[in-house]
């Protein structure tokens, strides 16, 4: 039955994420890189100085927390286990398409969270409406609010069955287990022929209780927890992946060297491709470079916009700036840790059989030596910080779209958060494999009317941006 259902979504896989999806997504990227005259390579610098500056205006969150629930809900299992299913499915060459989504997808992070601003809505009780669904409807006009309503019933779908806590809370128990019972050894149950340990059902339910705590509380629980998690454990992360590399710079040249020779149909040395056709290989590290480049930053998915509607601000491309540091964050630095270090751990990591957490967790412990146990440890951690935050993004995310689609009922709201809290629980025991495939379909699916929306929206992206900049020249 498992291989029947993960034939299917595979099917379905391929056709959302088919050459259409990808073009459209690249296509994207350059129309708003012209627009915005490479905004991503000319304001990058300033971007990052606005992230700290006090700004005032209507909202319910400073700049600086809204780019951190931003990267709450990207920064997760897309950069340790994402990179690594990538890479497997992919070759080294995953890294690089994930390099050229990820450059074209920071201007695109800039664009789609200037207009979520530009369009926002204020409710009745003072709390702020922002997304793609109103810059469909608001930007577009009224005779897209089809467009507007389609995105919005996909990025529920994506909190409910993709990002935001199948493959969270799967990520998760999968690093607990490996640090804790790797070999598997106290089972709690079985399902078909799958086993569950105790490592996996005792961690799944304290995620998920966790979770609800935090989820009952709203947005402003959300952000604060994501304030004080996600800085702490990005700084671990990035130490631990500096480590690697340094101790291993004279790998590094080579490991470009597989990386620029993969994205191109070359053969690399990973089981997973070999004896492939050179179209079959060049597009399995376009299709896996690009979906997890998508699935970790997620520009041009239309998520980040909806927190970046909340921020206290009068201008909306100063923050749109802000927002585009995230892709520069999550994938150009943090995922490039992760495929560098896995691609130098060498040929016996990469068919050792080991996959998701467990493939990063022995690239890195193979490469800083020692019983393997600390480092392992130390990704769980991280793996766990980060996922945890991406479930709660998730869930205001997935909320506001419900809440467009519903016209702001609360009730319906409310129900939906212990949908979403039940999802998160159900999570540890579906296969890793079907789970990434949901969350990549999902994701293309939410993507589309995004993209589509920026490109006939880019002649107002560039109208806004030369005004800012023309009014404020310096910062």
């Amino acid at each position: 039955m498992f291989s029947t259902i993960n034939n299917i979504l595979n099917t379905i896989d391929d056709v959302v994420w088919g050459i259409p999806t990808i073009a459209l997504i690249l296509i994207t990227g350059i129309v708003v890189t012209v627009s915005t005259r490479g905004i991503q390579f000319t304001k990058l610098g300033r971007a990052f100085k606005s992230i700290f500056k006090e700004n005032e205006g209507h909202g319910e969150l400073s700049g600086f927390a809204a780019l951190c629930t931003a990267l709450s809900a990207t920064i997760g299992t897309g950069n340790i286990v994402g990179v690594s299913t990538a890479v497997l499915a992919g070759g080294p060459g995953a890294l690089f398409w994930m390099w050229l989504a990820a450059i074209l997808g920071t201007a695109t992070k800039y664009a789609e969270c200037m207009l979520a601003i530009k369009y926002r809505e204020v409710a009745s009780d003072g709390h702020i409406l922002g997304g793609p669904f109103y810059t469909i409807e608001k930007g577009m006009g009224p005779k897209w609010k089809w467009l507007a309503v389609l995105f919005a019933i996909f990025g529920t779908l994506v909190g409910l069955l993709g990002i935001g806590t199948f493959t969270q809370i799967n990520g998760i128990c999968g690093a607990i287990q490996n640090a804790f019972d790797p070999e598997n050894a106290n089972i709690a149950f079985y399902i078909g022929e799958h086993a569950y340990s105790w490592a996996t059902v005792i961690g799944g339910a304290i995620i998920t209780v966790s979770a609800a705590l935090v989820i009952i509380g709203g947005l402003k629980r959300i952000a604060k927890v994501a304030e004080k998690v996600v800085p702490a454990m990005a700084f671990i992360y990035i130490f631990l992946g500096l480590a690697v590399l340094i101790m291993n710079a004279t790998k590094i040249p080579a490991a470009f060297e597989l990386i620029f020779k993969g994205a191109f149909g070359a053969q690399t040395g990973l089981k997973a491709l070999e004896g492939a056709a050179l179209g079959v290989v060049l597009k399995t590290a376009m299709q896996k470079g690009i979906a997890r480049g998508i699935f970790s930053n997620e520009a041009g998915l239309g998520s980040a916009p909806i927190a970046a509607a909340a921020v206290q601000t009068n201008e909306p491309v100063e923050q749109g700036m802000v927002n585009m540091t995230g892709t520069v964050i999550d994938t150009l630095i943090i995922c490039t840790m992760t495929g560098l270090s896995i691609i130098i751990a060498g040929g016996d990591v990469w068919n050792s059989g080991a996959s998701g957490a467990a493939l990063t967790a022995k690239a890195f412990s193979t490469i800083l030596g020692g019983d393997g146990k600390s480092i392992q440890f130390l990704l769980m951690l991280c793996l766990i910080f980060f996922a945890f935050t991406t479930i709660l993004g998730w869930d205001y995310y997935s909320e506001r779209c419900l809440e467009y689609l519903s016209k702001g009922n609360q009730t319906v709201v409310k129900a939906y958060r212990w949908l979403y809290i039940i999802a998160v629980a159900i999570g540890p025991y579906m296969t890793i494999s079907a789970v990434w495939t949901i969350a990549d379909i999902t994701n293309g699916l939410m993507a589309i009317p995004n993209c589509i929306s920026l490109i006939v929206l880019s002649g107002v992206i560039a109208k806004e941006t030369e005004s800012y900049f023309n009014k404020y020249p310096k910062l």
